[in-house]
């Protein structure tokens, strides 16, 4: 098969390594049509994330040096100076490792479903450079197929393990459907951006980011269609929060008891969800001695993050059984077709020839003033006998020496029922068999 995974990661190398065999976006059809024009790759595809820099192709030969040369040149490298830090892969074990990265099972974050939208994204763009031809099409079908029965039979998706995912998680087991509540995010730094970001996906009602500098929490609230006000302006509208999350770096907490008390008056006690993700706290402890506020902090989040880490951690052994399962199937029926691939395509080429003959044959025969009806007839009855004559004489020749297998096989693969002659008889397509 000749299949390769070469690349690195973020167990293998450090960021300082990987940045510099990154791809940028720009790069990525240049460097796809590069390996394949100066004859590197069969196929290829080409992954680059913050995390990894990985190619995936089937190669000419059995070495994989120049691939691994052509990636220190492609990036101004010393040679041989980032050879610590590659991995390759081979074949069946780099059907595996496609499709544990597929599936989330070898991401920094175990399970993160982000990664299966870089592949895709990777495949396509190689789709459209002409860098996949039938083996990665028919591969990358397979793995797609894999990743989706990995989210859908275990569980390794559904427990959140980050603060952000953690903390809109808990506020939807709080209120169920968000369509109908307002959020105030305060802070406008990275991690509010992900629960933003993931508030929106939600389709959050309401969406207010408060923070020190106006520009920068306007900023994030165009992008997801919400309003933005200063800090100064959070107990103007602390009233219509129903969730709040904070996430600020102030050594002072911005959200007093007073602040909050004032603020359930005139909500006339409808409760406010509230985490503070914030180390120092955002919120005074004493706000969640009100009846109506449920305050949870980041401590709270991680022993949720933690119990899901170990949750991940059991259905990633699931996983990797249907992983198993999955690979070894691809490469099964990948040795089956490329097996049976030649025979077929010389039994077709046979079949043409013996065609093209009978036609020849046919015309002369019709310019020289034959009867249509009967040239008809005698080129049916010809071109049937020529292709029937070798497999007849050697099942024949089969079932005088014995060979009940043969026999039966070839009763099989040439003798059709009703219901199969049918489905034969619709139009064909290719499969990646």
């Amino acid at each position: 098969m000749k299949l390769l995974v070469l690349g690195v990661n973020h167990e293998t190398a450090p960021v300082t390594i990987r940045e510099k065999v990154a791809f940028s976006p720009n790069q990525l059809q240049g460097a796809l049509t590069e390996i394949k024009s100066h004859g590197l790759v069969n196929e290829g595809v080409i992954l680059s994330t913050c995390n990894r820099t990985e190619i995936y192709a089937t190669l000419k030969s059995e070495s994989t040096e120049d691939l691994r040369d052509w990636l220190h040149r492609y990036f101004e490298l010393p040679a041989n100076s980032i050879e610590a830090f590659l991995y390759q892969y081979k074949d069946l074990e780099a059907i595996k490792h496609i499709m544990r990265v597929s599936s989330g099972l070898n991401s920094l974050v175990l399970g993160e479903p982000q990664i299966l939208g870089q592949i895709k994204d990777a495949y396509s763009l190689a789709h459209k450079s002409g860098t996949i031809h039938q083996t990665l099409n028919c591969l990358f079908q397979h793995i797609f197929k894999t990743a989706k029965q990995v989210r859908t039979d275990t569980a390794i998706g559904s427990s959140p393990v980050s603060v952000a995912f953690s903390a809109v998680a808990l506020s939807k087991q709080f209120f169920g459907n968000l369509s109908r509540q307002t959020a105030l995010l305060i802070g406008a730094g990275e991690t509010t951006e992900l629960v933003a970001r993931h508030l929106s996906e939600n389709h959050i009602g309401k969406l207010i980011i408060a923070n020190r500098t106006l520009n920068k929490a306007h900023h994030l609230a165009e992008a997801l269609e919400g309003y933005a006000i200063s800090l100064n302006e959070i107990t103007a509208h602390l009233h219509e929060a129903d969730m709040i999350i904070s996430s600020t770096a102030s050594p002072d907490p911005i959200l007093t008891k007073t602040m909050v008390g004032a603020a359930l008056k005139k909500r006339r006690n409808k409760p406010i969800f509230m985490v503070d993700i914030a180390v120092p706290r955002d919120i005074e402890p004493s706000v969640g001695d009100f009846s109506d506020t449920y305050l949870y902090t980041v401590d709270d989040l991680q022993e949720i993050i933690e119990e899901n880490k170990r949750s991940r951690k059991d259905a990633a052994l699931e996983a990797e059984e249907i992983i198993e399962l999955q690979a070894e199937n691809f490469m099964l029926q990948y040795q089956a077709t490329q097996q049976i691939s030649p025979i077929i395509q010389s039994f077709r080429t046979h079949a043409y020839q013996l065609k093209e003959q009978a036609l020849t044959d046919a015309i002369r025969h019709l310019e020289q003033g034959a009867d249509p009806k009967e040239l008809i007839t005698k080129l049916a009855n010809q071109l049937t006998n020529k292709i029937l004559h070798t497999p007849t004489q050697n099942l024949h020749k089969a079932g005088l020496s014995g060979q009940k297998e043969l026999v039966a096989s070839a009763a099989h693969i040439l003798l059709t029922d009703d219901k199969e002659a049918e489905s034969t008889s619709q139009p064909n397509t290719t499969t990646c068999g």
